[in-house]
């Protein structure tokens, strides 16, 4: 792939240290649950996991709803090599294809997906792969079709100071935005209609946002 693009924790060294770095600063059970409620899968739905990483929230997907189809989406090939280990341990066939967010639409299909989810991604991206990723995710929806998003949003108090960790690792240029609560306006810039933020969870590394809006 030619573009770059920010690893897992900010560094290609770093991925491996992913899933128990992620498990012991964001409260990973407690919002992969309330994030797993919130899309709550069904039987015969195309559910793309947007930014998949190594697969954990795509997995919850599978065993949630078994006869769904479930695409994880993600630019980096060791992460998503990673991914199809974890999927293959847990005999869930998911999709995983390597691309960007903004590509989403392109590589997996216009007005296919009933859903798509994203987790602690558009907090990374560049102001203008943000833009791109949501109005990709549009056209990869169906008409009624919606979006789940859990990512630091606004950050404010104690909450501020802690997310200057994800800022270091991520880099501030891209992460503020997020912090100053630019998503909500993105999303209905990309044509969403129903922005709503559903829920906020304190964590050590700053608030996660929990984000829907449908395609109308």
């Amino acid at each position: 792939m030619t573009a770059s693009f920010t690893p897992a924790l900010g560094h290609a060294a770093l991925s491996g240290l992913y899933d128990p770095a992620i498990a012991l600063l964001t409260r990973e059970r407690a919002w992969r649950a309330r994030l797993l409620d919130q899309v709550d899968p069904e039987a015969g739905e195309t559910i793309i996991d947007l930014g998949c990483g190594t697969g954990s929230f795509a997995v919850s997907l599978a065993r949630r709803a078994p006869d769904a189809r479930i695409i994880g989406l993600d630019p980096d090939g060791d992460i998503l090599s990673r991914a199809a280990v974890k999927a293959e341990a847990a005999r869930r066939p998911i999709r995983f294809v390597q691309g960007f967010a903004r590509d989403v639409a392109s590589l997996v299909g216009e007005g296919v997906a009933d859903k798509v989810a994203s987790s602690l991604v558009f907090h990374q991206l560049p102001m203008e792969e943000k833009r791109l990723g949501l109005a990709a995710s549009w056209r990869a929806l169906k008409s009624g079709g919606t979006l789940h998003i859990a990512d630091y949003g606004r950050q404010t108090g104690a909450m501020r100071t802690l997310f200057r960790i994800v800022q270091s690792l991520d880099g501030y240029e891209n992460t503020q935005p997020n912090a100053d609560g630019v998503l909500p306006a993105l999303i209905a810039g990309a044509g969403f209609v129903g922005v709503r933020e559903l829920h906020v969870l304190p964590t050590l590394t700053g608030s996660i946002t929990f984000y829907r809006a449908a395609r109308p």
